[in-house]
Order: C-alpha cells, then sequence, then structure tokens
C-alpha cells in the first residue's frame, strides 16, 4: 500500500495480537487504509458493519483482521477434530476465494489458525479432507459450501463470525437463494459478528443486511468517488471496424507488460485473442468456460508477468487484486454502470496508478449515459487519428478439436496455439 492510500492510524493502535501485528511487519503494512480504520474498531468491539469502499483499499484485510483477533482471543474455546468451523467467508467467486485464502495464509503466518477453501470444479475429496482435522476459517463459494453442509461435513449453526464478500456480485451471478438459504440455518443474527462487503452499496445489497444482520453500521469511504482518483480514463468513439485496428495500434504504443482487455461475449474474446496473437501479442482468454485449473494457471503466469495480456469477460472484473495492472481496455462497453467501475478498478490498486481506455462503438455506446452518470462526470474523449489504427495482420485461427465422444466440439485452450494449419474435414457419412 502506498502512504498516499493509507491514514495515519496503524495497526498497533487497534490492539491487535502480537501474531498478527507481526504477521503485517513481515507484509511492510503498518498503517490502515481508510475502510480498515474506520470499519476495524467497530468489528472489533463486536458491532456488524455493512463497508463500501473502493476496490484495492484494503476490505480483505479488515475482515480477516476481525476473524482472526476474535479466534486468538478466545483460544481458551478449544477444538476438536471434525468440529465445524467458527468463521465463514462466503466468496461469490473461485478465483476471490482463492484470493481472500491467500491473504489469510498471510495473516495467518505465526497464529497458526486452521483454514480451509473450498470451490467447484475440481477436488472434490481434497478439499472436503481438510474437514478431518478441524478447522477455525472456512472460505468458499455458495454452492460447494452448501454441497458439503447438505452432506453433514459441517454445521452452520456454529458460526460465529460470517463474512459476505462482494455482496453485490451475490446478486449479481444469482447467489442470492443460496446466501439466504445458509442465512437461515445460521444463528441468529443477534448470536453472530457479521461483516459484509462490497465496492457498491445497492438498495438490494443494504436491503439483505438489515434482514439478516444485527443493526449493521454503514460505512462508506469516498461514496462521491466510485473510481479510483489515479486511473486515467480516455473514451474512443469508434466504429466496429476500427475497435481491432486501434486496439492494436494502442497496444504497439505502450508494450503492455500487463494489461486485461475486456469484451461482453466469449465470441468476442475469441475474435480479439485470435487478431493479438496474429499480430504479435501473446495472450489468453479468461471467460466462465475456462476449466479451473486452466483458470488459476493464467492468473498466476499473469501476476508473476509471464503472459501480458488477458482478454476476460466479466468473470475477472470483481474483486480480484492482481498487481501492477498497468492498462484496462473495454473493447466493449459494459452494459451497466457498475461493472465498467469494477472493470477498471482493476488498475490502480493501492494506490498505483493505471490507464483505462474504453472503445464507445455503435453497438454498446447506448450505455455510455448511464455510466457516466454513476460517474458524476464525462470520461475525457480523445479523437481517434489515422496514425492510431494499425494494419492488422490475418487473425490466429483458434484450432478446433475432434467431437468428442458426446458429440461437442472442443477448441484448443487459447493461448495454446500449435502454428498448425486448420484443416477442413468432411463430415462422416451417417451409418
Amino acid at each position: 500500500m502506498s502512504a498516499l492510500h493509507t491514514t495515519t492510524t496503524t495497526f498497533r493502535e487497534l490492539e491487535l495480537d502480537d501474531r498478527l501485528l507481526h504477521a503485517l511487519d513481515d507484509a511492510g503494512f503498518t498503517h490502515c487504509t481508510a475502510i480498515q480504520a474506520e470499519a476495524l474498531p467497530l468489528m472489533l468491539a463486536g458491532k456488524d458493519v455493512a463497508g463500501q469502499a473502493q476496490t484495492g483499499t484494503g476490505k480483505t484485510a479488515a475482515f480477516l483482521l476481525c476473524i482472526m483477533q476474535r479466534l486468538l482471543k478466545d483460544e481458551g474455546n478449544s477444538r476438536q477434530p471434525g468440529k465445524s468451523p467458527r468463521a465463514l467467508v462466503i466468496s461469490p467467486t473461485r478465483e476471490l476465494a482463492i484470493q481472500i485464502h491467500n491473504d489469510a495464509v498471510l495473516l495467518n503466518k505465526y497464529a497458526g489458525l486452521k483454514l480451509a477453501l473450498v470451490y467447484g470444479g475440481i477436488d472434490y475429496e481434497k478439499q472436503r479432507a481438510q474437514f478431518e482435522s478441524g478447522v477455525d476459517i472456512l472460505i468458499g463459494t455458495p454452492g460447494r459450501l452448501i454441497d458439503y453442509f447438505k452432506q453433514g461435513v459441517f454445521k452452520l449453526k456454529t458460526i460465529e463470525t460470517l463474512v459476505l464478500d462482494e455482496a453485490d456480485r451475490m446478486f449479481d451471478l444469482g447467489f442470492i437463494r443460496d446466501i439466504r438459504y445458509m442465512l437461515r440455518r445460521m444463528c441468529k443474527p443477534q448470536e453472530r459478528l457479521s461483516m459484509l462487503f462490497s465496492a457498491t452499496l445497492s438498495f438490494r445489497v443494504t436491503e439483505l443486511a438489515y434482514e439478516h444482520m444485527n443493526n449493521p453500521q454503514i460505512i462508506r469511504i469516498n461514496p462521491e468517488q466510485v473510481t479510483a482518483e489515479r486511473i486515467t480514463q480516455t473514451l474512443y468513439h469508434v466504429s466496429n471496424e476500427e475497435k481491432i485496428p486501434l486496439l492494436i495500434g494502442l497496444l504497439q504504443k505502450i508494450d503492455p507488460k500487463r494489461t486485461i482487455v475486456f469484451v461482453n461475449t466469449k465470441r468476442t474474446a475469441e475474435k480479439v485473442w485470435g487478431y493479438l496473437e496474429g499480430n504479435g501479442f501473446h495472450s489468453s482468454i479468461l471467460s466462465g468456460d475456462v476449466p479451473q485449473k486452466k483458470r488459476q494457471r493464467l492468473f498466476q503466469e499473469f501476476s508473476q508477468g509471464n503472459l501480458p495480456i488477458l482478454v476476460a469477460t466479466d468473470l475477472a472484473a470483481r474483486g480480484l487484486h492482481i498487481p501492477d495492472v498497468s492498462h484496462i481496455f473495454n473493447f466493449d462497453l459494459p452494459q451497466n454502470a457498475e461493472d465498467y467501475v469494477h472493470r477498471i478498478g482493476r488498475t490502480a490498486r493501492a494506490g498505483a496508478s493505471g490507464d483505462a481506455v474504453s472503445f464507445g462503438c455503435e453497438e454498446f455506446v447506448f450505455s455510455l449515459s448511464e455510466i457516466e452518470d454513476y460517474l458524476g462526470y464525462k470520461i475525457n474523449v480523445s479523437r481517434v487519428t489515422n496514425d492510431m489504427l494499425a494494419e492488422p495482420g490475418p487473425p490466429v485461427k483458434m484450432e478446433r478439436h475432434k467431437p468428442g465422444p458426446r458429440g461437442g466440439r472442443r477448441s484448443r485452450p487459447p493461448g495454446e496455439h500449435t502454428g498448425k494449419k486448420r484443416r477442413n474435414r468432411k463430415p462422416a457419412k451417417q451409418q
């Protein structure tokens, strides 16, 4: 965190356990961010909190420190193997759950608490085995959590501390029924500490908070400043035919090392990926149907700087902290304003600076007015000149595999092009 991003409040002023302070010192964190300085004293005093702050401002560390402090303070309540977790963090996406778990491991360096991470897609039995030796803090996504709960792997009644992270995304992804299912099977709101965090606190989110929390304290950090002030935003009005030449031309000028290109559909993602690969820009696609193991590998390669460009649908727009993302491109303007904020919030994390470039084409420019109304200001418009438009070479064709045993056609994973030419084959005659 940069000095500009933090407050004068230090973590030592909050009387945290020495083991947590030691871990914070190792990580180089001494001063609280605004959301941490506002929320932590309330939460440590046992008050429910619904917090809103810009993405990348330390919400995750705030609720993890609170959970760990409460558990360490009550170490006398020892746990037997197999006993259910006492703290639960619910995340809308697998990527965010993994991110939270990584942060928890960092803060748990000297605390010795038992962490468990569960999410769908892979490692069903391996994840289940985590409960055999007992769990203090359980982090997971709704589907896998409910699955294990219904099997009796753990109990919800034992949860003393609950966190709903990115609550607005729970609604967007259709998880709200699952969330209510779990909340109704926990102890009464008065008998647990509940925390809700989100980059936006819409009416539906606050309604959920007041229904399932105990008189939550609402905290809004700079709600009028819905985007980080160190993001330089630029809008180009372009035709559909100019979008690829402009994207290639701009990328040639910036020499991208960690860039995300957001699109609205998987079909567009494949088109953009093909042109990037065909014009010397190594990239990969991140969309909802990318297998979980490959998705995790892509995030790791991108975070380490080995993969310069991600072409992503809105799956990647929420809650993920990827350091040093320099540029965000909205190849397609998102169709609602909140998604725009979350997309460009992938850059300028933790006080850094970044650039967000948007293309307002005839297909998606209709959402611009809603975005600007939400922001409260007009996005700076720049004129497209001929020298900015590249003459892109032909796109790489995505290799298609033969039909599988169930008849479905599968494409070779983006970013793993073999260089072989695609052949057209006549379909086999029906027997």
